[in-house]
């Protein structure tokens, strides 16, 4: 039944750069559920938007990443010439064992529990910090001048990155989402992401020199020796890796930030229980990933013929996309009106950071840093209220999803 749904006359079921789906994907996911929940894209790629699916794909080691082969099937072989993706096949999030055991190795120490914990007091501080510098002046930025700093910050301790280079970061451009959307990217973005991938790559190279001579207690020294090591790392995979770990530390937590404000203005039932209720703050973290997931899809290659995903046969090499935000409103698994926001939903064990192998490093940090800037906020600066909550400005991203600003008052 699945073979005809989308005739040529009906709107596309997946069309993810179309501005009414980035504004609000997730009446086309309930639609793509209910009609058609492993769907051949015009793309030739294949959509999972039912959790069962998703989750399945991110766990079977049927399944894996393929990055070099699957870049080459959508643009064609000149396209590993092209510096931003040659970086990309050597992120870690890219690779499959034993390439991705071997670097995921080497920076999983950094990520310990215990050490995230550890880091509860210095996020306070930021914020704290953060919020000193912004009250007098009565209204901000939710996103640049807030939800931004934080992540940023963090990330630049842990990889070592003197005080007075934080400055660029700060003003940083967040551009880059594109690179991950499943549409091919034009010429000129493409030229962009060399653009972008060359100035980080550049400042890179001098920190790695800096920890070279003045080695730290950071992860930047530590992966720097792993490279003088020579069997653990090359230089090529150390500095795509940093880009990655960078990007990777700030770019969710920001959006995670301000997806969960938004949601919670957006509901002001939850945001006077939030306020009533400060305790509630880690299950409501919990439900701004379900809720508003800041990544919205990841995709895996089919490394053998599946006989039967959702219905669906897989052949050998075939792309899959699991559509975290659609799973994460999946009725199957969350019965009780997933299309709403509540901070004392029980069980909430969101897609948000995937699964398997590639489960975000950096999950549990991002969860104590919205759980930190959020509380605090609310705390420091009651009667804070957005500009306008209606017509807030998504960035015109799929797979990051998160805002352009969101302007606040008090």
């Amino acid at each position: 039944m699945n073979e005809h749904v989308q005739t040529a006359g009906s709107a596309p079921l997946f069309n993810p750069l179309d501005p009414e789906f980035i504004r609000d994907p997730y009446p086309h996911y309930e639609r793509m559920r209910a009609v058609d929940p492993v769907h051949l894209t015009p793309l030739g790629m294949y959509v999972c938007s039912r959790h069962a699916e998703a989750s399945l794909v991110l766990r079977d080691k049927r399944f894996g990443k393929d990055y070099v082969e699957r870049t080459i099937r959508r643009y064609g072989p000149k396209i590993m010439e092209e510096p931003v993706f040659r970086s990309m096949s050597h992120w870690m999030l890219q690779q499959d064992p034993p390439d991705h055991t071997r670097l995921r190795g080497l920076v999983v120490k950094a990520f310990t529990a215990r050490r995230v914990e550890d880091m509860r007091p210095r996020i306070q501080q930021i914020v704290d910090e953060t919020l000193d510098r912004i009250i007098p002046q009565g209204r901000m930025d939710l996103i640049e001048d807030f939800a931004f700093r934080l992540p940023v910050t963090i990330i630049c301790d842990m990889l070592g990155i003197p005080e007075e280079h934080r400055e660029a970061f700060y003003a940083g451009s967040r551009d880059g989402g594109r690179l991950l959307d499943p549409v091919p990217l034009s010429p000129e973005e493409i030229r962009q992401g060399n653009a972008g991938n060359a100035m980080a790559a550049m400042y890179f190279q001098q920190l790695f020199e800096l920890r070279r001579k003045t080695p730290g207690d950071d992860l930047t020294t530590q992966l720097v020796q792993a490279e003088e090591n020579g069997s653990k790392l090359t230089n090529e995979e150390l500095t795509a890796n940093i880009i990655l770990l960078f990007g990777a530390g700030h770019e969710t937590t920001v959006n995670l930030i301000g997806n969960g404000l938004l949601a919670l203005y957006r509901n002001p039932d939850q945001l006077a229980l939030l306020k009533a209720k400060p305790e509630l703050i880690t299950n409501a973290v919990e439900e701004f990933l379900r809720y508003d997931s800041s990544v919205q899809m990841t995709g895996r290659v089919a490394l053998e013929d599946i006989d039967d995903l959702g219905g669906r046969r897989i052949p050998k090499g075939e792309s899959v996309l699991c559509l975290l935000g659609s799973a994460n409103h999946d009725p199957a698994i969350y019965p009780d009106h997933p299309e709403r926001l509540d901070i004392t939903r029980p069980n909430v064990k969101p897609l948000s950071f995937g699964g398997g192998i590639h489960f975000c490093l950096g999950a549990q940090l991002a969860r104590i840093e919205a759980e930190i800037a959020i509380s605090t906020l609310l705390r420091r600066i009651p009667d804070l209220r957005l500009d306008d909550a209606v017509n807030a400005e998504w960035r015109p991203t799929f797979v990051l999803r998160g805002l352009k600003r969101l302007p606040a008052s008090w």
